[in-house]
């Protein structure tokens, strides 16, 4: 066997190796969320208008790249689940982000900063999403029982005609229901004046300051692609 043929016989089998490097994904996100219906659903609903602005343009904004994962696991098994998922991925993404509530668990201040830790961000409620949902219309720092909240929004949804003049976790368009009268922007001002004590504070954990949530951070990232 000539030099030449062993060189490239070395070469063949040389590349396999090349398909385990990840890319890193410029404008990407990963969104990970405890729950496997509205969660994933709202977000959803931005991803669509992002795609529908800027989908179409040419060399002004690149699409991001947004994989939503509603994962129906709760807390710590949400962070390892993540950490499964980023190991698995083919890109190396450049935000990720963990959404998940309290709830009745007792490790929520433990998987916030376990994820913390491994370089997530984590978009936390107390008690559930349905507060961060509620701050699109109203704005309150009453400490309710998560199922409090969902009957607040159903005489929201009643008062103000939406769907079926009932909440529920399965409508696909929750994000467009929600902003209907620019409902987001309200959450978003909300959430912010909610949660001023407690980044000013720094003294609280997000178990013991209830009601809070730290949604708007993500969904503050995400709507800049509509606000350009």
């Amino acid at each position: 066997m000539g030099t030449d043929d062993l060189f490239k016989k070395r070469r063949k089998k040389r590349e396999p190796r090349k398909s385990g490097f990840k890319q890193p994904k410029a404008n990407s996100y990963l969104i990970v969320t405890e729950g496997e219906q509205t969660e994933p659903l709202y977000f959803k609903g931005i991803q669509k208008l992002i795609q529908e602005k800027i989908g179409g343009t040419v060399d002004i904004v690149e699409l991001p790249f947004i994989d939503i994962r509603g994962e129906g696991r709760s807390t710590g098994k949400l962070i390892e689940k993540t950490d499964e998922i980023v190991n698995k991925a083919t890109v190396m993404y450049q935000n990720i982000w963990v959404v998940f509530d309290k709830d009745d668990f007792e490790d929520f201040d433990r998987a916030i900063q376990d994820g913390i830790n491994r370089g997530y961000k984590i978009a936390w409620s107390n008690q559930s999403f349905e507060y961060w949902i509620y701050l699109h219309f109203n704005y309150s720092d009453s400490a309710l029982h998560r199922n409090e909240w969902n009957d607040k929004l159903d005489e929201i949804f009643s008062q103000y005609g939406l769907a079926n003049g009932k909440y529920q976790k399965n409508y696909e368009n929750i994000y467009e229901l929600v902003n209907t009268y620019d409902g987001v922007n309200t959450a978003i001002k909300n959430a912010k004046r909610r949660m001023t004590d407690f980044f000013n504070s720094k003294k609280e954990k997000p178990s013991e300051y209830d009601p809070g949530t730290t949604v708007y951070l993500l969904v503050e990232e995400l709507k800049r692609y509509l606000d350009e």
